[in-house]
Formats: structure tokens, sequence, C-alpha cells
């Protein structure tokens, strides 16, 4: 595994950190296509350590039409890539078995994972992912242990039923709450507090919780706008004989151009009025771009 080795806030590249930035659906212009999420590419791909070095090589792709094993996932483990960013925007048929065991054979060698969906069902092909993909509940799948939160938080979609979590309008941002010990992804030595305190806000995002069997902890939760209910944004896997580091997030949404700056567009799909707080308030961009730098460092072992 090609490793970056920090020096407090400084990272010294041994090799360049290699990541896969995918989604579990093919090409499609009015989806939630890996163009969707052009920003957080380009973030990466021009992110310089304090040397001055360019840190991250990044590849961005859909995945393969539907019918047969994706040509990449299903042999990543064979890959040169460090890390995967999975987008699960599929409706359940995203990943096939091939796979799933691809991508867990590639976090078994020690290879860094983040795996995100969104409301309801869509992404939960992802289930049956090593490790990380318990960390998801879905409608249908996995469901939450715990009953209770088995109930609609977002009252407006009427189509979207559970997990559907209201952490604001798409455009605007959420604050974040930290869980237990500051985890290195969510530090900022920018912020007033040197913490992450926003993330792009969602109407609708899933449900992740920490698998009791797995070296896991929540580590960020936000609160729902409409019933107050407290949710978990993301839990952490740390690297283990179980495999590599890991990060499960609620909703595709906190990467996606549009979340980020709505002038970037959306699919036809979304109707839901947009908001415009990752504009005014000066802190929230710059605060999802430190914390995607954050894990991608993380995941590589350099943070």
């Amino acid at each position: 595994m090609r490793r970056a080795i920090d020096r407090r806030d400084q990272v010294t590249i041994v090799h360049t950190i290699k990541i896969l930035l995918q989604t579990t659906i093919p090409t499609a212009g009015n989806d939630w296509s890996i163009d969707r999420f052009s920003q957080l590419t380009e973030l990466l791909r021009t992110h310089r350590n304090d040397d001055g070095q360019l840190i991250f090589e990044v590849v961005a792709r859909d995945r393969d039409p539907h019918g047969e094993p994706d040509s990449v996932l299903s042999r990543l483990d064979e890959s040169g890539f460090d890390q995967l960013w999975l987008f699960a925007v599929d409706e359940g048929n995203g990943l096939t078995p091939e796979d799933c065991a691809g991508i867990t054979r590639f976090r078994q060698a020690g290879r860094g994972l983040l795996v995100t969906r969104d409301h309801m069902d869509l992404g939960s092909s992802l289930c049956t992912l090593g490790g990380v993909g318990k960390a998801h509940h879905f409608h249908t799948r996995n469901l939450d242990p715990d009953e209770s939160r088995r109930v609609v938080d977002d009252p407006y979609t009427t189509y979207i039923s559970w997990p559907n979590f209201h952490s604001g309008a798409n455009g605007d941002f959420q604050d974040v709450t930290i869980v237990g010990p500051t985890h290195p992804v969510l530090t900022n030595p920018d912020s007033p507090t040197g913490t992450i305190r926003f993330l792009p806000a969602h109407p609708h995002e899933g449900a992740v919780g920490a698998p009791a069997d797995e070296p896991a902890r929540v580590i960020a939760r936000g609160k729902s706008k409409v019933t107050g209910t407290s949710f978990n944004l993301a839990v952490a896997f740390e690297p283990s004989t179980q495999g590599g580091p890991g990060i499960a997030q609620s909703t595709f949404h906190h990467f996606a151009d549009y979340n980020w700056d709505t002038r970037h567009g959306c699919p036809s799909f979304v109707t839901e009025p947009p908001g415009n707080g990752m504009q005014t308030e000066p802190h929230a961009l710059p605060d999802i771009h430190r914390y995607s730098v954050n894990v991608a460092l993380w995941l590589a072992g350099a943070l």
C-alpha cells in the first residue's frame, strides 16, 4: 500500500496516493453520476501539501453497464488504488456479488474505503460489503436495530420514507456535533474550535451506525431541523486485522456539487427548494473541503 508520512500538519509524499471515486450506476446525464462530484474530484486532484507537492492521483468513474460485474470493482484488490470512495446512488442493484467481493478483498488487504449512500433504500446494494457495509441501515435491508428510529423524519417529500433525516435544504449547511474524542478527520486548525463545525445539509439523509463486532465508532452527529432528532453522520472503522480504515457516511450529498453550490445544478427529479447557506456562511465550504482532504489522508494512513 502506498503511504504518505504525516508531520504534524505537513505531509511528505513517499508515493502519490491513488484514489478511485466511483458511483454504482452507469453514466446517466439526469442522475447522480460521477460528473455530479466534479468539485470533490478537482479539490483532491489539485491539493498540495506545504512543500507544494500534489498528494493525490484521482480516477473518477461510473460503473460499467448493468448485467455483469464491474470491470474495476470486481477486481479492485488487484488494482493499484490505495482507497475507494464509493457513492452508492443506485436503487438496490448497483453492485454485483463479484463487485462486493472485490471491494471486500481490497479492504482486507489493508486499503481504505469510504462508503456513502442516501435515504430509504438508495444505495442498498452495498449491504454485503465486508465490515463497512454493515454500518448502513436501510428501509428494507439491514434495518436499524433501534426500532424507534424506523420512522419518517422528513415530512415534506412524502414519497420518501425512513430513514430520511432532514438536516436542512440542499445548498444549506448543518451543524456537526463531535462524538467522543475528536477523530483526526474532524480536525481543522483553521476553525475557531479546531474542529469541523459544518457539513452540507440534505432534506433526507440515510442512517449509519457502528457494528458491535467491528473496531468502529460514531464520530459525528447531526440534528433534524424538523423533529430535533439526533442522527449519525459518520462512522469510522479503525485499521485492524479485519481490514483497512473505513468511513461510513450518512449521505453522498455531503460531497455532491449541488450541495456545495446549487448553481452547479441537479437531476430533474430533485424538487425540494434549495438554500444558499454554503455560500453565505464563510466557514461552511472550507469545512467540507478540509473534511474531504482529511478523509483522503486518513484512509491512506497519513493523518
